[in-house]
């Protein structure tokens, strides 16, 4: 069993941290797991938060207080940690926020770097950071955020940059839901998804985060992606080492007798 989805933010680039979701992970029986940062960690990507940082004060503050290390910092742990055994396989990776403006950018350092994994993300819509507060959604027009954000995935998807999607159905985050039938959106990013070799996080990440009561993607879209054969791995989207693995059997298991 495996978590495809751990944040290691909120520690130092020590063994001592690692050890701690590593523990963790022996503790509820993981023999896998997936570390990795977000892409606005790091001063490379920045670039691409430009109009992030110009849509409001609040997302400029957001930014400034999270970004500004250099991924070479990232880099210089992971080849650390390379070195030792532990009792856990560990894959190494990024979170990407996709911006279709800026794939040359997220290609080239990729490609500069020897990452095991790459998930693709959307978070951003129009400068909109959807997932922040629930009060930012007053006067946003749902059917068409919903329209574009289902347009980013697909295009996240068919860009080819990306080993696996991350909570494909997290802009429900704030239980702000579109009227209309998405099952054809599903359907394209099921095939986009297949065409690259891309997996889909079934995650957690809302129930643990959020409190959201529904585990993982809408049942449309898993259906859609379970009969489109789309390959699934399960994900805790964890920002401290207690939460690793948290909610994957039960999503496992309820996928598997579905």
């Amino acid at each position: 069993m495996k978590d495809v989805h751990i944040h290691i933010e909120r520690g130092s680039y020590t063994k001592e941290w690692v050890d701690k979701f590593v523990n963790q992970a022996v503790e509820i029986g993981l023999d896998e797991i997936y570390l990795l940062e977000h892409s606005h960690r790091f001063q490379e990507f920045s670039p691409m938060y430009s109009e992030i940082r110009r849509y409001s004060e609040y997302q400029n503050s957001w930014y400034e207080g999270r970004s500004g290390l250099s991924i070479k910092q990232f880099i210089s742990l992971i080849d650390e940690m390379r070195q030792y055994e532990f009792p856990v396989k560990i894959k190494w990776g990024l979170e990407i926020c996709y911006f279709p403006e800026y794939e040359n950018l997220t290609s080239d350092i990729l490609s500069s770097f020897p990452f095991d994994f790459a998930t693709g993300s959307v978070h951003w819509v129009n400068g909109f950071g959807f997932d922040h507060k629930a009060e930012f959604w007053n006067g946003i027009e749902i059917e068409l955020l919903y329209k574009q954000y289902y347009e980013l995935m697909l295009a996240l998807a068919n860009s080819g940059l990306f080993t696996g999607l991350a909570h494909p159905d997290s802009i429900k985050c704030f239980n702000f839901l579109p009227k209309g039938d998405l099952t054809s959106e599903y359907t394209l990013l099921a095939d986009a998804l297949n065409k690259h070799n891309m997996y889909a996080e079934q995650s957690g990440g809302l129930a643990l985060n959020y409190g959201y009561p529904e585990m993982g993607m809408n049942k449309t879209m898993l259906n859609v992606f379970k009969n489109k054969n789309v390959e699934i791995q399960f994900a805790s989207d964890a920002h401290k080492p207690e939460d690793v693995g948290k909610n994957i059997l039960e999503m496992q298991t309820a996928y598997e007798n579905k």
